[in-house]
């Protein structure tokens, strides 16, 4: 069976987070998407350090759909690089997977 993967990255705000997040539950390459607003961040960016606010997107998917996944987020994301981590668990609970492969199957 395949394995599960959760894909961690930034958004500029909920809207832009729910928004792409959506595109790829449709289009059956994540099961799901978790926003987690009000995150203030500092970080180097082409030699200067930055802050700002932004979101959080969890998305979950499965290890044979990764470079589909990535594909598709960096197609829509709004940032010019755009903070991409891909995250095997070790493991999940049996039917957590079961749910995961139903809802990207044809993905």
């Amino acid at each position: 069976m395949d394995s599960p993967l959760l894909v961690y990255t930034t958004f500029p705000d909920v809207d832009t987070a729910l928004s792409i997040g959506e595109d790829l539950v449709r289009d059956r390459l994540i099961a799901c998407i978790n926003v987690l607003p009000g995150m203030q961040s500092v970080y180097a960016w082409k030699g200067e350090v930055e802050r700002g606010q932004e979101v959080v997107g969890i998305l979950k998917t499965r290890k044979s759909l990764q470079e589909q996944v990535h594909r598709g987020l960096k197609e829509r994301h709004p940032y010019e690089t755009p903070t991409i981590y891909f995250i095997e668990p070790a493991s999940a609970d049996p039917a957590t997977l079961d749910w995961l492969v139903t809802e990207t199957a044809g993905g």
